[in-house]
């Protein structure tokens, strides 16, 4: 079976394609492409490493953790650091809020 793929982008510029290991977040999958994001920890609370999922699906986001609310869950937003690929996914790298 093949790996999971992500493409990250910031808007509509690609930055990089990479294949996903078993549960490697996707902070850790954004490190490993060279993209910078800013974190804090890897607890779900601070939303500092937020997202946006355009596409897929991700793990380990329900419930929606105290760094969200639902109105920018409704929006795609996910937390990178506790994120986990399960299918390919297409992620925004937006900028922090």
């Amino acid at each position: 079976m093949s790996k999971p793929v992500v493409r990250f982008r910031r808007a509509a510029l690609p930055l990089a394609t990479i294949e996903a290991e078993i549960d490697e977040t996707l902070l850790d999958l954004a490190h490993r492409a060279g993209i910078s994001v800013p974190s804090n920890c890897k607890s779900g609370t601070c939303g500092t490493c937020m997202m946006r999922l355009v596409s897929g699906k991700l793990v380990g986001l329900d419930p929606t953790p105290p760094g969200l609310d639902e109105d920018i869950v409704a929006d795609g937003a996910i937390l990178s650091c506790i994120g986990r690929v399960i299918i390919s996914c297409e992620i925004d790298v937006i900028p922090p809020l």
